[in-house]
């Protein structure tokens, strides 16, 4: 995104998260928080779009960002048990989580854009959602600081286990700036660990998937936020283990679909080819 603007991208994420709790019964991700957080104008735009809404891609859409929500949160359900005490959403949006956080000890951190804070911060005022006690929002510009220096800044305590969630960041970055945060990721103490999504490669991807994805990626690029970071399965692999991360899972969209998705009897699940995959990694 650009520098001083709220990111676009977040508001389309946050919205499909919304019309998944109403057309997609049970919910895949319960979030009481994803409807109010939009305001009145969501309803008065779900209502034009109600029908749109029904179409395939738009069902499969919506369901990919619910479902990588519910995978970020049950890894983070499992890093909490295990001793985590603080969660880190890197590139929040208008992620929801610290508003209806289930563990009272565990210590939320909301990195992003100060722009999209703010912006952030203004819907949750107007929806009258109280911000809580152990929420700290971290606004981060990456072109000026590290995500090391922003977190320090924040209060974050690097001598105590973190589980992170990364989730429709990771195509937008460079390789550099990849690097960067796993590197930083895989230096907390054991325990710690993180979910992502990331873009496959190319020449992973069917004829048929590579045009779909030209059309994904001309669409965010007119919005000014254009994919960039592309990944094969095995390299992605590499890169995790040689920061020193391990316990790696990934999941594609079979996998997501057993997990997820079975016994529905509205038949939502991801197309059986997606255009990337879900990852965990552990420091252990």
């Amino acid at each position: 995104m650009q520098t001083g603007r709220a990111s676009r991208t977040a508001y389309g994420v946050a919205y499909r998260r919304a019309v998944h709790q109403l057309l997609d019964p049970p919910p895949v991700l319960q979030d009481p928080i994803a409807i109010p957080i939009l305001g009145p104008g969501f309803h008065t735009r779900f209502e034009e779009d109600r029908e749109r809404q029904q179409h395939p891609y738009a069902r499969t859409f919506r369901a990919f960002m619910a479902v990588r929500s519910r995978y970020a949160e049950d890894n983070l359900a499992a890093a909490s048990t295990a001793g985590a005490t603080q969660y880190v959403v890197l590139g929040a949006g208008l992620d929801t989580f610290a508003y209806r956080n289930p563990f009272p000890a565990l210590r939320v951190f909301e990195v992003d854009f100060p722009a999209t804070q703010i912006w952030k911060r203004e819907l949750l005022h107007q929806a009258a959602i109280s911000e809580p006690a152990n929420l700290t929002y971290a606004p981060l510009d990456f072109e000026h600081h590290t995500l090391a220096e922003g977190l320090a800044e924040a209060g974050f305590n690097t001598h105590q286990p973190a589980f992170f969630c990364w989730l429709g960041v990771v195509p937008y970055l460079t390789l550099r700036a990849f690097r960067a945060t796993i590197d930083f990721i895989a230096s907390l103490p054991q325990g710690s660990g993180v979910t992502f999504d990331y873009a496959l490669a190319e020449s992973e991807l069917s004829p048929a998937r590579q045009r779909a994805r030209q059309l994904l990626a001309a669409r965010v690029a007119a919005l000014g936020e254009p994919f960039q970071l592309f990944f094969r399965s095995e390299q992605l692999d590499n890169e995790l283990k040689s920061a020193g991360l391990q316990r790696i899972e990934q999941l594609d969209t079979i996998d997501v679909n057993t997990r997820y998705f079975a016994n529905r009897t509205d038949g939502l699940a991801l197309p059986e080819e997606g255009l990337g995959k879900l990852a965990t990694a552990w420091v252990e």
